[in-house]
């Protein structure tokens, strides 16, 4: 396997138990818990994928100043607003914006039983998965280009 997709499978083993997680917090009926877990586990998921890539703010200190220019720059080229970042609840709110119209339908769903509340937990679990794939993407994308040697 590609050195550059090792991290990419366990950050995606990760994502898949989390997403999970927030797919049952979705089936719940109680409004905004899907809301309260989204953000919680998004604002742990996204470091722990970003440390399997070694863009996390601190891994990307130690790096020498030509490697951390890289970095930069593939950021930077990638777009990202949530790599070499301290991962704070705005960031993550920022990047629930994507699915926000899923949280919106979620919330609706929830009102018919059993098959809302499934639906809501489809939902969640597909906006959670959503948003951590588009980061794990993302730091392939940067890995690459700042030509970073993944040690895992």
């Amino acid at each position: 396997m590609p050195e550059h997709l090792r991290p990419a499978v366990r950050a995606r083993r990760l994502l898949h138990r989390r997403a999970l997680a927030a797919g049952v917090a979705g089936a719940l009926p109680v409004p905004g818990l899907d809301w309260a877990v989204d953000a919680a586990l998004l604002t742990r998921l996204i470091p722990r994928i970003s440390a399997e890539f070694g863009l996390l703010p601190d891994q990307i200190d130690r790096l020498d100043p030509h490697a951390q220019e890289r970095v930069r720059k593939a950021v930077a080229m990638v777009g990202t607003v949530l790599i070499g970042r301290l991962v704070t609840q705005d960031l993550v709110l920022r990047a629930a914006k994507t699915v926000g119209l899923r949280m919106t339908a979620a919330q609706a769903a929830r009102f018919v039983p059993l098959a809302g509340q499934a639906a809501s937990a489809v939902m969640g679990y597909a906006a959670l998965r959503y948003i951590g794939e588009q980061h794990i993407r993302d730091c392939v994308r940067v890995a690459q280009a700042a030509q970073l040697r993944l040690e895992h």
